[in-house]
């Protein structure tokens, strides 16, 4: 790969890095291509030349963010024993959450956007982290697997509530 091929993916990730943190500080609809410019230290004008539009940049944002938790999740998947693949699975979700906070506050704003092509990533993103949940479950041979697959991705979602609002208590039990 070329220096100057190199130096632009670099960028364009770090552009996309300052987009997740702004978007969850501020929402996608108050943020501006600006204020991501700024996060990033660039200037404005050059967002554009990786992305054509704010939404463009949302939609790269969160696909970054659920290849990250499809990528953390297939390493689980190659190494666990039946009996740790969900604790695993857990652990490395649990990881993300806290190295990646903005990551999630971003897919749960996503999650209440109307805008189709936000729709469409976010679902694309559920479907490829329930596969390979399900898989890894049916795979291993564990019982009702897509009962299992189903409460875990619940329990996923109620980790995100609990995170974003402070509310410890909810995972308690």
């Amino acid at each position: 790969m070329a220096k100057n091929d190199t130096a632009s993916i670099n960028r364009r990730a770090d552009i996309i890095s300052a987009a997740i943190e702004v978007f969850a500080e501020l929402g996608y609809y108050r943020t501006t291509t600006m204020q991501v410019a700024k996060r990033a230290g660039i200037s404005q004008p050059y967002i554009f030349r990786f992305f054509a539009t704010k939404e463009e940049l949302l939609l790269a944002a969160l696909e970054a963010s659920w290849r990250r938790i499809a990528d953390a999740f297939r390493q689980v998947v190659a190494t666990a024993s039946p009996d740790r693949l969900e604790r695993e699975l857990i652990a490395a979700y649990e990881e993300i959450m806290t190295a990646r906070r903005s990551e999630t506050l971003l897919q749960m704003q996503a999650q209440t956007m109307r805008d189709e092509p936000i729709r469409t990533a976010m679902q694309s993103g559920y479907r490829d982290v329930r596969g390979i949940v399900l898989e890894a479950f049916r795979v291993r041979g564990l019982p009702d697997p897509e009962e299992r697959a189903k409460l875990f991705l619940a329990r996923g979602m109620l980790c995100n509530v609990s995170m974003a609002l402070d509310l410890p208590e909810l995972m308690e039990g």
